[in-house]
């Protein structure tokens, strides 16, 4: 499992690009944008964690390793902001709530 620190930040799309379905554009640290597809929504002891998969692995990241990021809402309600989770025993959890979920349609790789 990876994490990094990114926040939504819809307003950085260009005019007339739009999102497939399962796409979300989020800004790194570095405020480059990476493509990253929806793969859930796990809630897990009250809050609620969203698994991604890069879309274009970066050279750093092992080939399907997903990305797990605890979703904050913010003070505005059309805007929702995800930040990384530093507890490897809640990022465990999470993952195995997911793969429990998802182990008929993708293969795990311990």
């Amino acid at each position: 499992m990876s994490k990094e620190d990114v926040n939504e930040n819809p307003e950085n799309l260009n005019e007339g690009e739009e999102l497939e379905d399962n796409i979300l554009v989020l800004n790194d640290e570095e405020g480059n944008e990476v493509e990253f597809e929806f793969l859930d929504l796990i809630e897990y002891e009250g809050e609620e964690y969203v698994v991604l998969l890069p879309v274009e692995e970066e050279e750093t990241e092992e080939p399907g390793e997903v990305v797990i990021l605890k979703l904050e809402d913010t003070e505005s309600e059309d805007e929702e902001s995800y930040v990384s989770v530093d507890d490897e025993e809640v990022l465990n959890k999470v993952f195995e709530i997911f793969k429990q979920k998802f182990e008929d349609e993708f293969n795990f790789v311990d």
